[in-house]
């Protein structure tokens, strides 16, 4: 599945440091049911590619690439 939401990277800048920020639209957050706190690991995949690996995301009620058989 594939959603465009398009986000700002956004940045703190401090006298003796900087904080980058990326959020969730609503919408997308609401759709992964992402909890208050919740840890994620972010993963380097190239310059174009991060991958947000979440530590204990809900489980997955249906499989929807899968076909029911009648």
């Amino acid at each position: 599945m594939s959603i465009g939401c398009p986000t700002r990277v956004q940045l703190i800048d401090r006298k003796n440091s900087q904080q980058w920020y990326i959020n969730f639209p609503a919408p997308v957050a609401q759709a992964l049911q992402f909890q208050k706190g919740e840890i994620c690991d972010w993963i380097i995949d190239n310059r174009q590619v991060l991958i947000l690996k979440r530590r204990d995301a809900p489980a997955t009620p249906v499989d929807s690439k899968k076909k029911l058989s009648h």
